[in-house]
């Protein structure tokens, strides 16, 4: 196994289960944490958390009013935070785990508020809405699994930035910038692969943005 090395105040560390276990801890504390997900490499931190939302947007320089969309491990644990939907099931069934996000209204009974943007000082609004993420890629399975709260899972690179594929194609972007993630989790060099397919469930099923899923079988969402 390679050994952990560290560029400025950012840690590289190879893909493992003890880096599994730093990532869960880092999170907990409210840090910001790159991984490998089937697209890019991603940034993860806890949506529950307010100073970790505002410490990845921040980082990102994304802007405030842009959600990020949720890591679960499961349709079943997606459910707990969004309403689910027929459409919404039979997209499940065909594509998910996979490079897929869903964006469907927020459950007003969820377990815990989520944070998809840096909320302003204002009572959030009752047509919320969320998009969700379940990864095909192992890692990024362990990570949702592992930790007790849904992440964020949004490309781990500077707004506007290209997608990183590697390791050191974040440090790249970084490594200049005050605010740069805790760790990075190297899990080598990705194939050049598009983003996930975006597709809005709110709005009858309007595709936000075509991605590595070219084509749905559905004539209503033809890609």
């Amino acid at each position: 196994m390679k050994p952990a090395v560290r560029l400025y105040s950012m840690q590289i560390i190879p893909a493992s289960p003890q880096a599994l276990k730093e990532a869960v801890s880092t999170l907990k504390r409210g840090g910001i944490v790159a991984h490998a997900t089937e697209t890019c490499y991603g940034f993860a931190c806890d949506l529950t958390n307010l100073e970790a939302v505002e410490k990845l947007f921040a980082l990102k320089k994304r802007p405030a009013d842009q959600p990020v969309s949720a890591l679960f491990p499961s349709v079943e644990e997606a459910k707990k935070y969004v309403k689910w939907t027929d459409e919404a099931k039979e997209l499940a069934s065909r594509y998910l785990p996979g490079p897929l996000t869903l964006i469907l209204p927020m459950r007003s009974d969820a377990p815990m508020v989520l944070l998809p943007t840096v909320p302003k000082p204002q009572v959030p609004s009752p047509k919320s809405s969320l998009g969700i993420r379940i990864s095909s890629h192992s890692f990024a399975q362990k990570l949702a699994a592992a930790f007790d709260k849904p992440l964020s899972t949004t490309s781990a690179n500077l707004h506007g930035q290209p997608n990183p594929y590697s390791a050191e194609e974040i440090t790249n972007q970084f490594r200049s910038e005050k605010l740069q993630p805790d760790f990075v989790i190297d899990s080598g060099k990705l194939p050049p692969n598009p983003p996930s397919t975006v597709i809005d469930l709110t709005t009858g099923g309007t595709v936000r943005r075509k991605g590595m899923l070219k084509k749905m079988t559905r004539q209503k969402i033809d890609l």
